[in-house]
């Protein structure tokens, strides 16, 4: 009876040293194995799948190789033109190197948090109050350049900084608002003044080119005047060439009826209508001696 309790103790026992020593390592995990205290380069990092440590002679420690973040809380800084802001940010990044993450460094979050404080205050220190609020991304750079000259000997990749929020002094701020409004209303005049400006080229180019065409408007209707009276002339005095004296003589008579019949007491009389009417008189004479 004794003996079976011993046998089942001994069993339970291995089960239990086998079911500790195995491991199931999953993709995204790595174990940082110290044997005996000692950690082995070549065979001290295990996973990903199925690993075997031995108890009591293998210790252990799990290091997650996916890409994490560190919330740095809200800090105050002080500018280059010594105006006090408030920053909070945040850091990714990821495990490069398992067994560096644990041997080189102990408490990784606070030990980036220190440098990442320190490092914010000295680049900001460095730049004006106007720059820190234009050059986010600027900062953001430099941030994560000087964290990754660390982080690089502790087996940590930074791979990202983003500043949240920056927030300047109340006083700063109303100031700053009423800048904006000042250069929003500058540019709202300027805008008003160009457009002005270019509905007067266009009402005064307009007005050029109608005044242009009116001009070439008249041009073409004296040209045209002109034209018209030179056909009409040259009708007149190519029908005069057929015109004999006596046709000449009737048109004055018409003429002079015309003028008999107007209230007029005064009549002129040009100097060739005694020469056209030379011809009827010495036909008036002419038949008047002949009926003597």
């Amino acid at each position: 009876m004794g003996v079976g309790y011993l046998v089942f103790g001994v069993f339970c026992f291995i089960a239990i040293v086998i079911f500790n020593a195995i491991k199931i390592v999953r993709e995204y995990q790595r174990l940082v194995r110290f044997r005996l205290g000692k950690h082995n380069i070549h065979d001290g990092v295990l996973g990903p799948g199925i690993t075997f440590v031995w108890p009591i002679i293998d210790q252990v420690v799990w290091v997650d190789l996916r890409e994490s973040y560190l919330e740095i809380p809200e800090q105050t800084c002080i500018t280059k033109d010594n105006a006090p802001i408030s920053v909070d940010f945040l850091i990714y990044w990821k495990v490069t190197d398992p067994a560096a993450s644990v041997i080189q460094v102990r408490n990784f979050a606070g030990a980036a948090q220190g440098i990442a404080t320190t490092t914010l205050r000295a680049v900001v220190g460095d730049i004006a109050l106007d720059e820190v609020l234009s050059k986010r991304e600027q900062i953001n750079t430099i941030l994560r350049t000087k964290l990754d000259e660390v982080t690089g000997r502790w087996g940590v990749k930074v791979t990202s900084v983003e500043i949240r929020e920056i927030q300047p002094p109340t006083e700063v701020q109303a100031a700053m608002t009423k800048q904006m409004a000042a250069e929003r209303h500058r540019r709202a005049v300027v805008t008003e003044s160009d457009g002005t400006k270019q509905a007067a080229i266009t009402i005064a180019e307009g007005e050029k080119q109608s005044a242009i065409l009116r001009a070439e408007g008249e041009r073409q209707s004296q040209i045209l005047k002109a034209e018209g009276y030179a056909k009409a002339l040259e009708s007149i005095f190519s029908a005069a060439k057929h015109i004999d004296e006596k046709t000449m003589g009737l048109q004055y008579l018409e003429a002079l009826k015309a003028l008999g019949a107007s209230p007029s007491t005064k009549y002129i009389f040009p100097m060739e209508f005694t020469s056209l009417l030379k011809p009827f008189v010495s036909n008036i004479q002419e038949a008047l001696t002949k009926k003597q």
